[in-house]
């Protein structure tokens, strides 16, 4: 069974780099909240094993390690030994400009063996606002610092910090994951001095084949047919809708999104990468199984996405929201199909990672601070709802109060359980959270939010979850602000957050 023992080393080297990634980063995005994900690839550029990290990142891999080594190959980029490739194009690497990613060849007997990869959120990329999320955005360009396909020598990284505004914070995170990379690339050739290549070549090609056929087997019972659902984001203005035809066939799963909204001039749009991370992460979820999550298990889901529509959008629309906001919506419209005949599916979580970006000046550097917020987890068939927590498409944890006080111009006045946020039912939501700060010095804020207008959906009965609300009081004046929005903050203004709780599952 030596396919077992090696399938368990490679998921432990991916294991393995996030842990070097966390304790090496600078930034308390990913040193704390741990940002990140890493995975081994071979040659290929199939996923053999990922660290359960991010569930938005980890998807990705599967349509960005393809697109990154489709690039090479049609640029003629060769990466030799002890040569890394660096890209944050959301359009090849499949998520958004923050995430940057770190691709390396494994080298064995002078022959490409496979490949480690790591991707990590970075605070701050460039372009016209702190954090980068920019909720005014129209383009791309008007995201952050594009970085193409590019190997990663000295003088890239540093084209690549002078367009990031805290440049010290961003080598440290960057230096991060190329030593995360190195750890993977001496671990994998630790592997090799233990097993032949070959042996670990036909391992992994069977731990895919085994991960395919676990996933079958454990859908085997689910009645085979075509389930529908729809769902709502928010524009300030108005609704976008996602429209969702799910079909439960006996060879996978096939998700067709036609009629969901057209791409918009708003940075909602959700590149190819991310919806199909959020559409495998929640299929992934209802499969109660211990699965390894590889390409095997990947493969068994197809998406059909309309061309130039929010799911599936053409270069060069904005798409930092979607990495973040639209990501959570999909993963709320599969897991709405699949309650169709799963009672194992809870109802709707909070429904937004609630992004808060705020970066100013102190003591003559700019400052970058970047943090999602937690809410309520939706009622389930057999238990209340988790409250104050982080769920669906962000696995990060908090950003501790400590820190952020520490680091930055800012103290926090209230951090806690907002009672009462969670819907009703036989099992309750999970409550969401009131977090709130005051900045001592000018600050520049921005945020990008959801479900402050559409409530969290409860399910088998049970009432939706309380939606989110963001206040800024200036002068003693209190107001209301919308899910998006970028705002100048003065020296003492308080900024009240409170986020969505869960919905309930069935009747009282």
């Amino acid at each position: 069974m030596n396919w077992e023992i090696i399938g368990k080393a490679t998921q432990f080297i991916a294991e393995e780099m996030g842990v070097s990634l966390k304790r090496s980063a600078l930034s308390p995005n990913i040193r704390e909240r741990m940002d990140h994900s890493c995975a081994v690839l071979d040659k290929n550029g199939r996923i053999v094993a990922q660290a359960e990290h991010i569930p938005v990142h980890l998807g990705s891999f599967k349509v960005g390690a393809k697109n990154i080594i489709d690039y090479m190959n049609q640029n003629g980029i060769i990466l030799g030994e002890n040569e890394m490739l660096v890209t944050n194009d959301p359009y090849i690497s499949g998520t958004h400009l923050n995430d940057v990613t770190f691709i390396a060849p494994v080298y064995y007997r002078n022959e490409l063996f496979c490949y480690v990869i790591n991707k990590a959120h970075n605070v701050d990329v460039g372009g016209p606002v702190f954090g980068s999320l920019n909720p005014e955005a129209i383009n791309l360009y008007q995201e952050g610092t594009i970085i193409p396909p590019v190997k990663a020598s000295s003088d890239v990284i540093k084209f690549i910090l002078s367009n990031f505004k805290d440049p010290d914070t961003a080598a440290g995170d960057l230096n991060a994951q190329m030593a995360a990379n190195r750890m993977g690339i001496k671990r994998i050739k630790e592997l090799l001095d233990r097993y032949s290549g070959d042996d670990i070549n036909a391992s992994w090609n069977t731990l895919i084949d085994h991960s395919r056929e676990l996933s079958l087997h454990a859908m085997a019972e689910w009645p085979q047919g075509t389930y529908e659902s729809e769902d709502f984001l928010e524009k300030n203005d108005g609704l976008i809708k996602l429209k969702l035809k799910l079909s439960v066939t006996k060879n996978g799963i096939i998700a067709d999104f036609s009629g969901t909204d057209n791409q918009i001039n708003y940075p909602l749009n959700a590149v190819l990468g991310v919806t199909f991370s959020s559409a495998s992460f929640s299929i992934r979820s209802a499969i109660n199984q211990d699965i390894p999550t590889n390409d095997g298990f990947y493969s068994i889901i197809d998406l059909n996405v309309p061309e130039k529509s929010l799911l599936n959008p053409e270069k060069p629309h904005p798409v930092s929201g979607g990495n973040v906001e639209t990501t959570q919506r999909v993963a709320d419209t599969v897991l709405l199909a699949l309650s169709k005949f799963l009672k194992e599916i809870p109802a709707a979580s909070s429904g937004t990672m609630m992004n808060i970006m705020l970066g100013g000046e102190n003591n003559g550097k700019y400052w970058s601070y970047y943090e999602t917020i937690g809410g309520g987890n939706g009622g389930r068939y057999n238990s209340n709802g988790e409250s104050g927590v982080h769920s669906n498409m962000t696995n990060t944890l908090n950003t501790p109060i400590e820190i952020a006080e520490k680091e930055y111009p800012m103290f926090f006045t209230a951090y806690k359980l907002r009672r009462g946020s969670g819907g009703n039912g036989l099992h309750k939501g999970g409550e969401g959270i009131i977090r709130s700060f005051y900045v001592t010095n000018q600050t520049y804020m921005s945020v990008i939010a959801d479900r402050f207008m559409v409530k969290p959906w409860g399910i088998h009965g049970g009432s939706p979850g309380k939606t989110g609300s963001l206040y800024i009081i200036s002068s003693g004046r209190k107001k209301r602000m919308p899910a998006k929005f970028s705002s100048e903050l003065n020296k003492n203004d308080e900024v009240i957050i409170e986020t969505p709780g869960g919905g309930g599952y069935g009747k009282i």
